[in-house]
């Protein structure tokens, strides 16, 4: 099984940009889809943005979209999230995902991810 390990939270007024890093490590031959989740205080985890390892599609959360970037380098197995025009509603903990599973479209669900990071606290300030 592959470890994550999340970094680049911290805190930042609304308008400005952050990037998020989460290195694999262990068997991540055996990655085909990685993701980012966020759980803000008393609300559910939920769905960010996600990458086949391949490159072959990303997606992204309606109320990110066009202001997050999903990336990767294969050669550092490290995935990417740079984060731009932030909101304080974007303020929550930030989850790296991984899973074998494979979808054309990417996988938005977070049942389909197996192997997850311990997270790193992002706060907007409004």
């Amino acid at each position: 099984q592959e470890q994550l390990v999340e970094s680049g939270g911290g805190l930042v007024q609304a308008g400005g940009s952050l990037r998020l890093s989460c290195a694999a490590s262990g068997r991540t031959l055996s990655i085909n889809t990685m993701g980012w989740f966020r759980q803000a205080p008393g609300k559910e985890r939920e769905f960010v943005a996600c990458m086949n390892w391949n490159g072959a599609a990303t997606s992204y959360a309606d109320s990110v979209s066009g202001r997050f970037t999903i990336s990767r380098d294969n050669a550092k197995s490290t995935l990417y999230l740079q984060m731009n025009s932030l909101k304080a509603e974007d303020t929550a903990i930030y989850y790296c995902a991984s899973t074998r599973l494979y979808a054309p479209t990417c996988l938005r669900a977070i049942g389909d991810y197996f192997s997850w990071g311990q997270g790193t606290q992002v706060t907007v300030s409004s």
